[in-house]
């Protein structure tokens, strides 16, 4: 019988744990999807950049494995006292969140060790991150999310949904810089099956909570995804979806 794990979650606490994570994220973004970056390490095998070091690093860790391989879920937050600037600001223009005048706490880097997908290892980490955000009286999250690849054409059905169905309003709606060509189709072109089918797990979890997305898509070449910002109202979240949210419900 294959035993589910007993999950630990904390944040980063020293240089040793931010490695850990970044190794991790060397396998999930670099290895496994083909990303790459200035600040990658490809030869300590670290996935890295600017904002790790400012940022909170929210880990979940498999106590069976050994130091060092032990953490298997990471989650980077960022919130606006620790850095003047966001990650998402190279890809989207982030005035209207600064403008409100709220809360705010960017989400990046969300990945698991894929021999822990499937379980209730995307189940602890939400609940880590919702503890999190109600420590910190957060009130709006937001972070680019991503579609596997570069061809935005291939994407125009998961794409024009979101758009046409989950579009931030004003107050909240940011912008893509350099937005990806792709012309929005019309409601009745839109097969929502279709366009559910290719939308990552991760997005349509946010969806459920009440997610909306900015304005446009980016292609971030360097990862090798099609980007689109995600942004989270905590206040606008309905009854089912606060329950949700409390309990670290998150569909893996």
């Amino acid at each position: 019988m294959i035993q589910t794990p007993i999950y630990a979650m904390r944040l980063a606490r020293d240089e040793g744990d931010l490695l850990a994570s970044q190794r991790l994220r060397y396998r999930v973004f670099v290895q496994e999807l083909g990303g790459d970056g200035p600040l990658v390490d490809h030869e300590l095998r670290l996935e890295r950049d600017r904002f790790d070091a400012v940022a909170d690093h929210l880990l979940l860790i498999d106590p069976r494995r050994p130091t060092g391989a032990d953490v298997v879920g990471v989650y980077r937050l960022l919130r606006a006292d620790q850095s003047d600037q966001f990650y998402s600001e190279a890809e989207y223009d982030l005035t209207p969140l600064r403008r409100s005048g709220r809360k705010l706490l960017e989400l990046g880097r969300s990945c698991i060790d894929p021999a822990h997908r499937g379980g209730t290892a995307m189940y602890q980490l939400w609940h880590g991150l919702a503890d999190y955000i109600a420590a910190r009286q957060i009130e709006v999250l937001f972070g680019v999310a991503s579609f596997h690849g570069q061809d935005v054409a291939a994407l125009r059905q998961p794409l024009s949904y979101l758009h046409r169905h989950h579009l931030a309003p004003e107050g909240l709606r940011v912008t893509a810089r350099m937005p990806a060509a792709l012309t929005v189709l019309p409601l009745g072109q839109i097969d929502r099956r279709q366009a559910m089918l290719a939308t990552p797990a991760l997005i349509k979890a946010y969806l459920r909570l009440g997610g909306m997305v900015g304005e446009g898509a980016f292609v971030d070449t360097a990862f090798n995804t099609v980007d689109v910002c995600l942004v989270l109202d905590t206040l606008r979240m309905n009854d089912k979806q606060k329950q949700l949210y409390s309990r670290g419900s998150c569909p893996g």
